[in-house]
C-alpha cells in the first residue's frame, strides 16, 4: 500500500474504530443496568469513586506533572538527557501526585469511618 494512502485512511480508521467502540461500552453499560435493575440489584453498587475526590486527584496529577517538567527541564539543562529527562520525571512526578492523592482519601475515609 502506498504510504500517501495509508497516512490519510489510517487517522479516518481510528477516529471510526474508537467512535465505535464507544459506543458498543455504552450499550453494554446501558444493558448490564438494565439487567441489575430487572434483578432488583441496585446499578449503583458498582460506583466506586467517593464525591468531591476527582477534583483533589486531578489537581495533585496536575502539580505533579508540572513539578515533573520543571525537573525534567532541569535534568536536560545539567545533564543534556534530551527528551528521556522529560519523560521520566513527568511520570515519576505524576504517580507522585497520585499517590499523595491516594493518601489523603485513605485519611479521609477513615476519619469519615471513625
Amino acid at each position: 500500500m502506498h504510504p500517501e494512502i495509508l497516512g490519510i485512511m489510517l487517522p479516518i480508521i481510528i477516529t471510526l474504530a474508537a467512535f465505535v467502540m464507544v459506543v458498543y461500552l455504552r450499550k453494554y453499560t446501558n444493558m448490564e443496568r438494565m439487567s441489575m435493575i430487572e434483578k432488583g440489584v441496585s446499578p449503583e453498587f458498582f460506583k466506586v469513586q467517593q464525591p468531591g475526590t476527582g477534583p483533589l486527584r486531578w489537581a495533585l496529577l496536575l502539580i505533579g506533572c508540572g513539578i515533573g517538567l520543571l525537573m525534567g527541564y532541569f535534568l536536560d539543562k545539567a545533564f543534556d538527557m534530551d527528551e528521556v529527562g522529560y519523560f521520566s520525571m513527568l511520570l515519576a512526578f505524576g504517580g507522585l501526585g497520585l499517590a499523595f492523592a491516594y493518601v489523603i482519601e485513605e485519611k479521609k475515609n477513615q476519619k469519615n469511618q471513625k
